[in-house]
């Protein structure tokens, strides 16, 4: 039951000029992405970080390094960076360093729009493909900073805005036909609670707010630590609160 806070990397030249970026090397956060990383690292610094994975592109290594370096401020001994190929980058083939405005041209941009999981980028990835693999993966860290942390870990991915909408349209059950429902701005900031139950999604697309209520509450002396409320539950309780719950500053 840790908590991921799923980022995306800082708005990149490619963004600004309008260009699929997908795997090429050398894109780099713009003037105004290093200050879009600056104030979500601003966000988390007060929340103790079990650790933060990045995707291994540049711009999200960059802004990563951001989020630490606010880290590292306040608690020297912070978890450093690592790189997960898992949450990298859609592979969009043919696509990559094209203008959007052409692509907005092309035949299967429609079919990327109206049914992704039919979609396949030509020399690239299947849609489906790249949700499954980042799911996997945001998975499997979760539960690995759960098991070396407690289930009151709370841990950041920054990745890429399809990877992160892919992320967030299975922890809402939604079909991946309507992860274009979704939206995941440059250095937004989303929330996702994996539970025994259910992965309950507490933020999405956020770009400013108090994010201190996600840090574990010290524990009661003489007492264990108990997992913070997070669905509006109390303690390590995992249903859903009928009415809607107290919120997570409600004592447990």
């Amino acid at each position: 039951m840790a908590t991921v806070i799923l980022v995306r990397h800082g708005r990149t030249t490619a963004n600004a000029s309008g260009t699929l970026a997908g795997r090429l090397p050398g894109v780099k956060l713009d003037q105004t992405g290093v200050g879009q990383a600056e104030r979500v690292a601003e966000r988390l610094a007060a929340v103790p970080l079990a650790g933060i994975v990045s995707s291994p592109l540049e711009r999200c290594r960059q802004t990563a390094r951001i989020l630490h370096a606010s880290q590292v401020a306040g608690r020297p001994e912070a978890a450093g960076v690592r790189t997960e190929r898992g949450i990298t980058e859609c592979d969009y083939g043919d696509w990559s360093g094209r203008p959007i405005k052409d692509l907005a041209k092309e035949k299967l941009w429609s079919l990327v729009q109206a049914q992704p999981s039919a979609a396949a980028f030509p020399g690239g990835e299947a849609m489906t493909a790249m949700q499954a693999r980042a799911v996997a993966t945001v998975r499997r860290l979760d539960a690995a900073f759960e098991a070396e942390h407690g289930p009151g870990a709370v841990w950041v991915a920054v990745s890429h805005g399809d990877i992160i909408k892919s992320v967030l349209a299975d922890a809402l059950g939604l079909h991946l036909d309507l992860f274009q429902r979704l939206h995941v701005d440059p250095a937004s900031a989303s929330i996702v609670r994996y539970t025994t139950t259910r992965p309950y999604v507490l933020a999405t697309n956020t770009h400013a707010g108090d994010l201190s209520w996600l840090a574990p509450a010290p524990p009661a002396k003489g007492r264990r630590r108990r997992t913070p409320a997070r669905a509006g539950a109390a303690g390590s309780h995992v249903d859903a609160v009928v009415g809607g719950g107290a919120g997570p500053s409600a004592t447990a």
